[in-house]
């Protein structure tokens, strides 16, 4: 699953919304300093899908606020 992210770095809490069909807003509580404020976004996601942060990857924008985030909800069979 793709999904378009807005992060707002430096938040004072952590907090997912929904604002569409297939995008997020996702308020970081770390700054973006040395890609702090990614690796949180990825422990957040983590958290909000209840799947392990390995199955979530940054595809594009790491180091834009708009981010393409691929998520895998089921672990994929091997064939």
């Amino acid at each position: 699953m793709l999904i378009r992210v807005r992060v707002t770095p430096g938040a004072k809490v952590a907090l997912v919304t929904n604002t569409g069909e297939n995008s997020l807003e996702v308020r970081v509580d770390e700054k973006a300093i040395d890609g702090r404020a990614n690796k949180r976004l990825l422990e957040i996601l983590s958290d909000h899908f209840d799947i392990p942060k390995s199955r979530i990857t940054i595809v594009r924008g790491l180091r834009s606020r708009d981010k393409m985030i691929e998520i895998v909800l089921e672990k994929q069979a091997k064939s």
